[in-house]
């Protein structure tokens, strides 16, 4: 099984120099690299939306209608293609109608998973699928299963997306909107084995059959609750009560975070005070996707074989103890090179199973996790992740290009994970190639077998003096984006050296 669903395969080498080859097989496939696997997450968690996205018309800090300018125009340069909203488990206790209307009638809620605060509701249905539009990205809405109600649900999927006269819509243009919003994507419950509600995989199997027959409309891609990590029991018994209705679900969703230290009831590791072993370990775990990748896509064919439910990885990312001096339950972290590491492993791994994973999110957007943005009062900071983000999204609706990779290992007190990992696509007459080296002591040379002539070689590479840096605000960036030299090459061959600790993009013009 795991021979079909490679679509990169890592011949461990014994290190030595002339065994790192990387070869495409252009013209091999047509396969498309769907935007949306380069998405991300906001959930009403910590300063993610209150600070991070929106300030309120009435801040000293530069906004538009609200919204932070800097986090705008940071977001529109990242070309942000999907973002998944009001969580989390915040969406489990989330009731939209609480969000909607003048602002000084909106009730608060108390946000019981994360640090029991009380928000005011000030964002909401209208803010969030506004800001969509703003920076020019899908939005993604998490419907509340736990709590909620299939009418709620149902009135809630009226209210953004229909056009016909009904209360629902009436209700919407009295709140200022006139014309429907298109939301294709739908989640329907989260993480429904823990805080959405403890349940059972078939009791919560048959409630998204029931969800799902009444959230209808033209292009909706429905998203099923699926497993955490390698919870094969949970996707089994989810994918056999589905089993004759596979048209009620487009989706599964996974959820991933990668901990250095796998224990979640402790320690998880500091954002920024680490050594090789801590960053080792992070990176060795990271890989551990691709296996539970791998193992959710055999039973899902299994019930599926016509593959038409796709894998949406839609919580991704790492996971550390917070900030000193930070709130309990806003889950803010430092980003360091070590984060760039990890976000260029598993955005190749994505790429390389384009075939069956259609979306991902990292979590998440700004302030919290992994984010690709940090704010502190009127300052903004692009983290690690940003720039390996913004290098990447040449991938974005590209065609993929499968590719035979033979590595060295890198190897730390008797463990070992491959040193490097790539992913591949042609666009607009373009081959675009990604490469992560987790070495952080080596540079490790590469020969590559393009497999057919192109004009001119270029490349960017992120990186930094220390596996420990990170962008502070109001300092220059330690952690950024530069050029990178091309080695020798011939018509269909380069040879490049790929320098420790450092994610690269490789562009070939195509003659």
């Amino acid at each position: 099984m795991k021979s079909k669903f490679l679509a990169i395969c890592f011949l461990l080498s014994a290190g030595l120099f002339g065994q790192n080859t990387l070869s495409l097989e252009t013209g091999s496939s047509n396969i498309k690299i769907e935007k949306e696997v380069y998405g991300h997450f906001s959930e009403h968690l910590g300063t993610c939306i209150y600070e991070g996205i929106y300030v309120g018309e009435d801040s000293e800090i530069p906004n538009i209608n609200g919204y932070r300018t800097d986090v705008v125009e940071a977001l529109k340069a990242l070309k942000v293609p999907v973002l998944r909203w009001p969580g989390g488990c915040f969406a489990d206790t989330y009731h939209w109608k609480d969000g909607i209307g003048p602002k000084d009638e909106r009730p608060s809620i108390v946000n019981i998973f994360w640090g029991g605060v009380t928000e005011d509701n000030s964002f909401g249905t209208h803010e969030f699928l506004n800001f969509c539009e703003l920076i020019g990205t899908e939005p993604y809405l998490s419907i509340n299963v736990g709590s909620g109600t299939v009418q709620e649900a149902r009135d809630w999927v009226e209210y953004v997306t229909s056009n016909n006269r009904s209360p629902m819509t009436e209700l919407r243009k009295k709140n200022g909107r006139d014309k429907p919003w298109k939301v294709k994507f739908w989640g329907i419950g989260n993480e429904n084995w823990g805080c959405g509600g403890d349940m059972t995989p078939e009791y919560y199997a048959n409630i998204f059959r029931h969800y799902s027959s009444y959230i209808r409309g033209e292009g909706f891609q429905k998203i099923i609750c699926g497993p955490a990590g390698g919870d094969k029991y949970w996707t089994e018994e989810i994918m056999s009560t589905l089993k004759g209705k596979n048209h009620l679900a487009q989706g599964l969703s996974l959820h991933y975070y990668t901990l250095p230290t796998n224990d979640w009831s402790g320690s998880k590791g500091s954002s920024t005070d680490f050594g090789e072993e801590m960053w080792f370990k992070t990176l060795r775990n990271t890989m551990k996707v691709e296996e539970y990748i791998q193992q959710h896509l055999a039973i899902m064919e299994k019930y599926d074989p016509e593959k038409k439910i796709k894998l949406i990885v839609d919580e991704w990312g790492t996971w550390y103890d917070k900030l000193p001096g930070t709130k309990e339950g806003f889950l803010q972290q430092q980003n360091t090179l070590r984060d760039a590491l990890v976000a260029g492993i598993n955005l190749n791994i994505f790429n390389n199973y384009a075939e069956f994973i259609s979306m991902a999110n990292i979590a998440q957007i700004v302030n919290v996790l992994q984010s690709v943005i940090l704010t502190n009062g009127p300052q903004m900071v692009k983290t690690p992740t940003y720039h390996v983000f913004k290098l990447y999204n040449v991938h974005q609706d590209a065609t993929l290009i499968p590719l035979r990779l033979e590595s060295e290992k890198y190897e730390y007190e008797g463990e070992s994970i491959p040193a490097v990992t790539a992913s591949a696509s042609e666009k607009d007459g373009m081959i675009n190639i990604t490469i992560t080296n987790a070495n952080p002591n080596k540079d490790i040379p590469f020969k590559c077998d393009i497999g057919r002539p192109f004009k001119s070689a270029s490349g960017k590479i992120v990186s930094a003096e220390k596996m420990t840096d990170f962008n502070e605000f109001g300092e220059e960036e330690k952690v950024h984006t530069k050029d990178f030299g091309i080695g020798k090459s011939q018509s269909e061959e380069l040879n490049i050296i790929i320098p420790a600790h450092s994610i690269i993009l490789l562009q070939l013009e195509l003659e």
